[in-house]
């Protein structure tokens, strides 16, 4: 007979045997887990535990003028750099008198940088000299997870500034960062204007990483595998610019007193031959650390020195705008070469009246660019109307970007019909308000940039071309050119109206009565169109337009100058320097007195010229 003593031994033995079993059963299927489900996961966890992956910085593409010269160089920068996992935060006060920086900063970089991963290096300070190096460098064994890497900045050769148009690196924020791919890390450098900025995703290269073993205590061992895992980084791509960097210096010396933009175009290709706008800034002030003084001083400057005029400014084009109204006049067939007016020094519209500086008699369209004639254009405007007005200002580029390759540019204004009634009102305007846009004021605005690609359609007979700096990019992995493709669109312009439309601009230099004669070039014909912008808040602009030479151009220009004048003899004397200088290689003639922006206005004749010649 089984007592109840046998039965409570046997069922507390089964017991245990079924709590033993559930154990083994527990313990194999972890097991299994750890070793087959999770093997890679766990695998990496603990690789990162004992390598440590060092990032090697690419060398970021350069930039070549059209003449093959460096023009944007790079050079050695040295960063400190400190890994979050290994770094004892007991440190921090000594690492913060080596570099000199708040340790604050240091902390705050480092905890950015840990919430992106711990065991990657953040940089907290780049651009040290190579004093704070050495100090760092001979108290690394006291500072682990602290290092330092070597990195490029960019250098300028040559005595030129151009920043609106290279453009600058700055370190990538975190918005940029959240919205970027995995390309980019904290505390990388991107493109952040410019050329710098539009051919990034060329000019970075690819980071190369380096793969080292380390200790328990976070010492390195080594590289792993012998290097045979490193990933070498790849060079940035180059840049094969349009720019004529001898041309680029010249033209910002001529404007280095005066406030507004130059651009210089190649009237065959669309490629930007010069770039000026002022006043400018010196863009080495970016190639290392830019200090937050420094970053201050140029946000609140008063001069806008960030600003670049040559492509965001909006400025009435005055009488320069003429040759388009003429265009516009002579295609649509409202009037031919043989329509004369006679100006009597003003123009009578209603109870209004809208002057002239000068009584010009009978002129034709041809006399009418020569010697800008406001009368004739206060009337051509009336015949043409404002959806004609819109339709010829699209088909030479204005009211629209360029599509230059820079980056931000205005798109300018031509009023149509649709913008007059949403400003002024349906059936509130009359054609009084057309009259002043006849010469270039009133609502029109174009930027200088966009006048350069007007000026270039003008001397090729009618073919809008994409200004671009960029010709074409050198890729070092293939030693391979791309040559950039650009868009070319025809203006849709007769053949004979372009001829008197030019014939008119060849006279306004080369001719007598014309206002343009302080753009004359020695030994080379070249035509243009003064303006003289009016201003309600100050003095008047002063512009020029024109090309070089006549007959085969090589060289299309606009040149603007904010509250300087009379375009004709403060913008015309600097453009004909500008196209001479390419032209020749040289400047043959003295720089005018006219071109100081010193030179007292009352010292020039007032009697041949006006506010819109």
């Amino acid at each position: 007979m089984i007592t109840m003593d046998e039965i409570d031994v046997s069922s507390r033995r089964r017991v245990l045997a079924i709590v033993i079993i559930l154990a083994f059963v527990v313990l194999f299927l972890r097991l299994y887990q750890l070793q087959l489900l999770s093997h890679t996961e766990f695998g990496k966890k603990s690789e990162e535990n004992s390598v440590r992956v060092v990032v090697k910085e690419p060398v970021r593409g350069y930039m070549f003028d059209r003449t093959g010269r460096l023009v944007v160089d790079v050079g050695p920068a040295y960063s400190i750099t400190v890994t979050p996992a290994v770094f004892d935060t007991n440190n921090l006060a000594f690492l913060s008198s080596l570099l000199q920086l708040d340790p604050a900063l240091i902390q705050g970089r480092i905890n950015r940088g840990r919430a992106y991963s711990r065991f990657s290096p953040v940089r907290v300070i780049r651009d040290v000299d190579f004093k704070t190096l050495s100090k760092v460098e001979e108290n690394l064994y006291l500072l682990p997870g602290v290092s330092y890497d070597v990195e490029s900045k960019r250098l300028y050769p040559f005595n030129i500034r151009a920043p609106h148009l290279l453009g600058y690196c700055k370190e990538i924020t975190d918005a940029q960062l959240a919205r970027s791919s995995t390309v980019y890390q904290q505390g990388d450098l991107v493109g952040s204007s410019g050329l710098e900025a539009s051919y990034e995703t060329f000019l970075r290269g690819e980071k190369g990483y380096e793969f080292i073993s380390v200790n328990s205590k976070g010492q390195l061992l080594g590289p792993l595998e012998e290097g045979r895992r490193d990933v070498p980084s790849k060079e940035g791509f180059d840049l094969m610019l349009s720019i004529d960097f001898g041309l680029q210096a010249f033209a910002e010396s001529l404007m280095t007193n005066y406030r507004g933009a130059l651009v210089a175009i190649d009237p065959n290709d669309g490629g930007v031959l010069a770039m000026v706008s002022k006043p400018d800034f010196d863009p080495s002030v970016f190639s290392g650390v830019t200090s937050s003084e420094v970053w201050a001083k140029l946000n609140t400057d008063p001069d806008k020195s960030l600003f670049n005029r040559a492509t965001m400014t909006r400025y009435p084009p005055g009488s320069t705008f003429k040759m388009l109204i003429a265009a516009a006049a002579l295609e649509e067939g409202i009037i031919d070469e043989h329509y004369r007016i006679t100006c009597r020094g003003s123009f009578r519209f209603g109870n209004k009246v809208f002057k002239d500086t000068h009584v010009h008699g009978s002129v034709n369209v041809v006399e009418a660019i020569q010697r800008s004639c406001d009368v004739f254009f206060y009337q051509l405007i009336l015949k043409i109307g404002l959806d004609k007005l819109y339709e010829y200002g699209k088909r030479f580029g204005f009211g629209k970007p360029t599509g230059i390759d820079i980056g931000d540019e205005t798109s300018g204004l031509i009023p149509s019909t649709e913008y007059y009634d949403r400003v002024y009102g349906k059936g509130k305007w009359t054609q009084g308000n057309l009259v002043s846009l006849g010469i270039g004021q009133g609502e029109i605005g174009v930027s200088p940039l966009q006048m350069a690609q007007y000026a270039a359609a003008l001397a090729n007979n009618g073919t809008l071309l994409q200004p671009h700096a960029v010709s074409s990019i050198r890729n070092k992995r293939t030693n391979k050119v791309d040559i950039i493709d650009h868009s070319e669109i025809p203006v849709w312009i007769n053949g004979d109206v372009m001829r008197m439309i030019r014939e008119g601009m060849r006279r306004v230099v080369e001719e007598p009565g014309g206002t343009g004669g302080l753009a004359r070039i020695s030994g080379v014909v070249s035509a243009g169109k003064t303006g003289t912008a009016q201003n309600p808040h100050g003095a008047d602009h002063a512009w020029y337009v024109g090309f070089a030479p006549f007959d085969q151009p090589k060289i299309a220009i606009a040149v603007m100058l904010e509250n300087a004048g009379f375009g004709g003899t403060k913008a015309a004397p600097i453009a004909g320097m500008v196209m001479e200088k390419y032209l020749f290689g040289e400047l043959r003639r003295k720089i005018s007195a006219h071109v100081s922006a010193t030179t007292p206005h009352d010292t020039i004749t007032h009697t041949t010229e006006r506010g819109k010649h």
